[in-house]
């Protein structure tokens, strides 16, 4: 039978800084060949991805649906499963909980730019929406940067204080902030993972800010107001997560940017981005080769 890792097995096969090599090597490998993904229209508003890849050994396909309706109740947003085959035989090797997957690879690839690009990688950390994201991101930045001081903000208090309390039992001094705005004066790193329905940042962050926006992943989503997003493209920097984004990245498209004429994150890891001073926004989209690098990882 084809070994199946549940959410709690996916997630502890995928350790943060073991992600952050294995997206390293993906970056540099000239096997990988990734696909366009597919994103089908669901009854009700949701979406189903299917999202392939491929390297010289191993072949993946990541089928999730999203579905914002779920918000609020029992059912999780995101479902699915990343499927793993011998590129050779075209054997299944391994299935993993793509949910899980998605939160690790997507707080490593956050990591990742974070430690090419944060000015000031020790914080403190402001992390805006406290659901799955917010603690992959938690924990992978707590491993993989000298951050002590973290503060959360989420619309759920509760789900605010959970992360707090899981930031302190990981030896960080935490707090939990009503408005993530005038946080942003005292936090020069900072993430975004919250559903992405309206705008949750709208003041100008500190120069030496490195945001990571993660939450919008299509055209209508935002998580960022218009002008925080163009201060950083005037002041600073912007870096996608790979060139894919310009068709997703709906903070940065609905500022009105010229998304195709900003670097990615293959280009920073690289070196063809010269440093520079200013803010700097990292904006994600996900993208089929990050579960690559994950599989690889869970495969060794």
């Amino acid at each position: 039978m084809t070994p199946f890792l549940d959410a709690r097995a996916t997630t502890r096969a995928l350790a943060p800084l073991a992600l952050v090599r294995s997206l390293e090597a993906l970056l540099a490998d000239p096997a990988v060949q990734v696909p366009e993904r597919l994103v089908q229209p669901l009854p009700g508003g949701g979406s189903l991805f299917v999202m392939p890849a491929l390297d010289g050994r191993i072949a993946i396909t990541k089928l999730i649906t999203f579905t914002p309706a779920n918000a609020g109740t029992p059912r999780p947003a995101i479902q699915g499963d990343v499927v793993v085959f011998d590129a050779a035989t075209g054997t299944r090797t391994l299935v993993l909980d793509g949910p899980a997957v998605t939160a690790q690879r997507t707080a490593a690839v956050s990591l990742l730019a974070a430690q090419r690009l944060a000015p000031v990688p020790d914080g403190p950390l402001l992390i805006v929406g406290a659901g799955a994201q917010g603690l992959s991101h938690l924990e992978a930045f707590q491993a993989g940067l000298p951050v002590r001081e973290v503060r959360v903000a989420s619309r759920s208090r509760a789900s605010a204080e959970r992360l707090a309390q899981r930031a302190r039992e990981l030896g960080l001094t935490a707090l939990v902030v009503d408005d993530p705005d005038r946080a942003l004066a005292d936090c020069p790193l900072v993430v975004t993972c919250t559903p992405a329905s309206g705008v949750v940042l709208r003041s100008r962050p500190r120069d030496d800010a490195f945001i990571a926006a993660v939450g919008a992943f299509t055209p209508a989503m935002v998580e960022l107001g218009p002008e925080l997003c163009r201060h950083c493209a005037q002041r600073g920097r912007i870096v996608l997560d790979t060139p894919d984004a310009v068709h997703e990245a709906g903070d940065l498209i609905q500022a009105g940017l010229d998304l195709a004429a900003l670097a990615s994150l293959r280009d920073v890891v690289q070196g063809r981005v010269p440093s520079g001073g200013g803010p700097v926004l990292f904006k994600s989209c996900g993208w089929a080769g990050w579960d690559l690098a994950a599989a690889r990882c869970a495969t060794g």
